[in-house]
């Protein structure tokens, strides 16, 4: 499960002068406050009608993801950074509104696995028809309803303008948001191997990604498991990754190229680099242990030299003087010893890239 703090959409969708929708919108948000605050969790209000969308009027399909008008690119930037949603919906004649419809068919690989809740109000069925119809419309947007629902019932729970105060109806937001979170971390993969910068891993079912600060925490968890051993070989606790804050870990993560392996929301391995003139700096080169010796360490070491610019001539690393383990793989890839052993027990390896001159 990502340690990653979630951000969820709550979408007032109705736009009729002095409707319910913002009263509703504003008691879903503050009912889930505290729970969201304890899943670290940011609920986010928007109201459609606030985004001045149009009819569709979009000249290539929603698919293409090819977006000439303004509005469409900043409700796609929207959606594309929320992972998931809560729609405080109306029934309209049955149905959701033209709103909702019109603002979900404008988009499509944005929506693609992330869960979607429903608070719906309304008079005889408390709005639930209107879940009903949108349901039909999410799933076929790869969007995942949640099974908890909010239905309020006008008749009973508005009095003078004011929704009545219902524990039940509360403990029913937080079930709501409960599920919401469950589904969007497991989600979570399906999610990332959508995305244009998302590639297949080495292994059945992986898939690589260049990782950001945000995924600090797995990669300070990765760094604890792999250089423990590291630590054993060569006698010493004096190993940077063993130490290193989430906080440090985030800032080296903005300024190195770090390629990270994923399954099932699971950081597999990693390795970064960085530039430096003629020379590409590799390091920090892992695989978690139970994953070792199934290519994914050659693999993450060929995705780092691809990474090297067209500028690069040598291809610098190092690793303990003991970690034999990780000397043989290096030296197999082409590496050789371009000094003595340092004195803190480091030994750096280079290759030189093809062209290279000197």
């Amino acid at each position: 499960m990502s340690t990653r703090p979630l951000r969820i959409l709550a979408l007032t969708c109705s736009t009729r002068p002095g409707a319910l929708g913002p009263l509703v919108g504003r008691w879903l948000v503050d009912a889930v406050s505290s729970r969201a605050a304890e899943l670290d969790v940011e609920v986010v209000p928007v109201a459609l009608g606030d985004l001045g969308l149009p009819f569709l009027d979009e000249e290539e399909s929603p698919a293409s993801g090819v977006y000439r008008n303004e509005h469409t690119r900043r409700w796609s930037a929207t959606v594309a950074a929320a992972d998931g949603f809560i729609a405080v919906t109306p029934e309209y004649n049955h149905a959701m509104p033209a709103t909702l419809k019109n603002a979900l068919d404008y988009l499509g690989s944005e929506w693609a696995w992330k869960p979607i809740g429903f608070v719906s109000y309304g008079y005889t069925a408390a709005g639930t028809r209107a879940v009903a119809h949108a349901k039909q419309v999410v799933t076929t947007l790869r969007l995942v309803p949640t099974g908890a629902t909010v239905a309020i019932g006008i008749g009973d729970a508005v009095v003078d303008g004011r929704l009545r105060p219902d524990a039940g109806r509360g403990a029913a937001a937080t079930n709501l948001l409960d599920e919401l979170v469950r589904l969007a971390h497991a989600l979570r993969p399906m999610r990332e191997r959508g995305q244009a910068d998302s590639v297949p891993g080495p292994l059945p079912g992986s898939y690589a990604r260049r990782l950001t600060p945000h995924d600090a925490p797995e990669v300070t968890v990765l760094q604890r498991c792999c250089w423990t051993e590291e630590a054993v070989a060569n006698d010493t606790l004096a190993i940077a990754p063993l130490h290193e804050s989430p906080e440090e870990v985030r800032e080296w993560l903005a300024s190195w190229h770090t390629t990270g392996v994923w399954r099932d929301g699971r950081l597999l391995g990693m390795v970064r680099t960085r530039t430096d003139g003629t020379d590409c700096h590799v390091g920090r080169l892992a695989v978690v242990p139970d994953l070792r010796g199934r290519g994914l360490g050659r693999w993450l070491l060929q995705a780092a030299e691809a990474a090297a610019g067209p500028q690069c001539r040598r291809i610098l690393l190092f690793t303990g003087t003991r970690s034999l383990r990780n000397i043989d793989l290096y030296r197999s890839a082409g590496y050789r010893t371009a000094e003595p052993d340092s004195p803190d027990g480091t030994v750096c390896l280079t290759r030189e890239l093809a062209g290279a001159t000197g």
